[in-house]
């Protein structure tokens, strides 16, 4: 046990009891506990298998590589669209966990083996997805910006395209892809939280507005 996840668990307040007893779970299948993202994480030979996250309305398991799993028994969860890889499983009483706890125990030395194999999805990338006429212009001109955005998720990659095409204005299309260049260029997806203040990591949890209203 980590003495800084001690430090995490304790603090929690809504779902305290259910993180606790998700915690004590994962360690009986032998994997180590560490804090990634401000979250409790635990990894098999220094490979990211889950996470435990709490949100507003459930707390949840996330497997790092969950779109490889079986899913016997349809308790994972894609949490967005934009999510290629990793799935939730969610719970709102500690009555779910306690009726789970073999499955989540299955679960979880499936994505250990899954990791030792070390299997990897398939690149996913949308080739029939046209890319914005604005982005393929800017990528000719800025071949540091196509390597860094080739070198994204594909689920990271989805999400600029679409944050770009739903804008019906090209210069609007181009202020967009201005905007997001830099954190692209640093590895970022649109959703990303960057100012390591989001409480959801990696996901942006609008954290970032603090520092903008905190006087200089």
């Amino acid at each position: 046990m980590n003495t800084v996840a001690d430090t995490y668990y304790s603090n929690q307040i809504k779902w305290q009891t259910e993180q606790t007893a998700l915690r004590e779970i994962v360690l009986k299948c032998g994997l180590t506990e560490d804090i990634k993202w401000k979250h409790p994480c635990y990894t098999h030979k220094n490979k990211n298998i889950l996470m435990v996250h709490g949100f507003k309305d459930y707390c949840a398991l996330l497997f790092f590589k969950g779109a490889l799993l079986k899913d016997s028994k349809r308790v994972l969860i894609q949490q967005t669209e934009n999510v290629q890889l990793g799935r939730q499983i969610r719970f709102s009483q500690i009555s779910e966990i306690v009726k789970l706890e073999k499955i989540i125990k299955e679960y979880i030395f499936e994505a250990i083996d899954i990791e030792k194999q070390g299997i990897q999805l398939k690149n996913t990338t949308p080739k029939n997805q046209n890319l914005p006429v604005e982005l393929e212009n800017i990528f000719t001109k800025n071949i540091k910006l196509k390597i860094a955005f080739e070198k994204l998720t594909p689920g990271r990659q989805r999400g600029y395209i679409l944050h770009f095409s739903s804008a019906t204005q090209s210069k609007t299309i181009s202020a967009r892809i201005e905007n997001c260049t830099q954190k692209i260029l640093n590895g970022f997806g649109f959703n990303d939280c960057t100012c390591g203040l989001s409480k959801r990591m990696p996901n942006c949890d609008g954290s970032h507005k603090i520092l903008k209203t905190k006087p200089i």
